[in-house]
């Protein structure tokens, strides 16, 4: 059987709340009496039941961490960096896997039953009213990589998804491109809308531009893979491609390379992210650099200021973006 508070407290000789003092961040304790306890403890093998302790600190440590796109290679450093940025501040991640998930209901309900502290919605495609869902249910929330706002209801951190898309469209014609197209993620997608947006409004500054659009099903490898297949089969394709996404840009240029076309002779493709596989030689992406650490960094120090004070007014702190020149444009003009 586990080894009891109050055995450690016998041990010791000293009293059970002496011991609970001991392991409680913060609390007040003798340095004779937290050696005394700390020996006892180890002697005995004795570890706190953090999940005992919450019922009379009324806190779990534990944050439910929740996403919706398990799929995109990029949400594995996102998850290695949140999970560690908890875990440096004594508080345990919650993974929730919504999947195709787009009503909060069930999540809610699920995080008020591990007694959670707060939440973080990581996802670059929920509406605000996904995070929205959560503050009015009276948990602390923050929303990473959520859509920019001037007046946000709750807590946001990301990028101008907007700008990005201007970002990719000057690129683009100050490569000398005429032909350009916007291969974006799921059109339903608030990230999706917001670059496709951007896009489109930059391109009107330069009307000897043609451009074009259209959507994959999802932001994964095969989605871009497909989509872009669809477009060689159908169309004459454009000269370069805004693909809204660096895994969805990889798929592309597995597409554009399987029909034997060259990237960037006959195609260019511009993604968005920069992730680490973006960078690998055989892949070389040109793409938007999104400084996700920063992002997470930022989320986690929100959580935990809102625990501390919930009240404390929703802010958006958004980050800039920059090009990332690889192989995959052409060289200006």
């Amino acid at each position: 059987m586990a080894v009891t508070l109050k055995q450690v407290a016998k041990r010791a000789g000293v009293s059970a709340s002496a011991v609970s003092r001991t392991f409680t961040q913060g609390a007040s304790v003798s340095e004779k009496t937290r050696k005394k306890v700390e020996s006892a403890a180890a002697a005995m093998g004795y570890s706190p039941n953090f999940l005992a302790r919450s019922l009379t600190t009324r806190r779990t440590k534990m944050i439910g961490l929740v996403s919706n796109n398990f799929h995109n290679p990029i949400f594995l450093e996102v998850f290695d960096l949140f999970t560690r940025g908890l875990q440096e501040c004594d508080l345990r991640p919650l993974l929730v896997n919504l999947t195709d998930q787009t009503d909060p209901e069930a999540s809610v309900k699920m995080l008020h039953q591990y007694s959670v502290d707060g939440v973080i919605v990581a996802s670059s495609t929920l509406p605000p009213s996904f995070a929205k869902a959560f503050r009015d249910s009276n948990m602390p929330v923050v929303h990473a990589f959520g859509r920019r706002s001037s007046n946000p209801q709750v807590h946001v951190v990301g990028i101008d998804n907007v700008e990005c898309g201007r970002i990719a469209g000057r690129e683009l014609a100050r490569r000398g491109y005429r032909r350009v197209g916007f291969l974006g993620g799921p059109a339903i997608a608030t990230s999706t809308r917001d670059r496709f947006d951007g896009f489109i409004e930059e391109l009107t500054n330069h009307p000897k531009i043609e451009v074009s659009h259209s959507f994959a099903t999802a932001y994964s490898f095969d989605a871009g893979r497909s989509e872009m297949c669809r477009l060689l089969a159908q169309m004459t394709p454009c000269e370069a491609y805004f693909c809204g996404d660096d895994v969805l840009s990889i798929g592309a240029l597995s597409a554009i390379s399987s029909a034997g076309l060259s990237v960037p002779d006959d195609i260019g493709l511009i993604g968005l992210n920069d992730m680490e596989m973006a960078g690998w030689e055989n892949i070389a992406l040109t793409t938007i650099h999104q400084p996700i650490a920063k992002i997470v960094g930022s989320a986690i120090e929100l959580i935990l200021a809102t625990l501390e004070q919930p009240d404390r007014p929703p802010e958006a702190r958004l980050f800039p973006c920059h090009v990332v020149d690889r192989n995959t444009l052409r060289p200006t003009v």
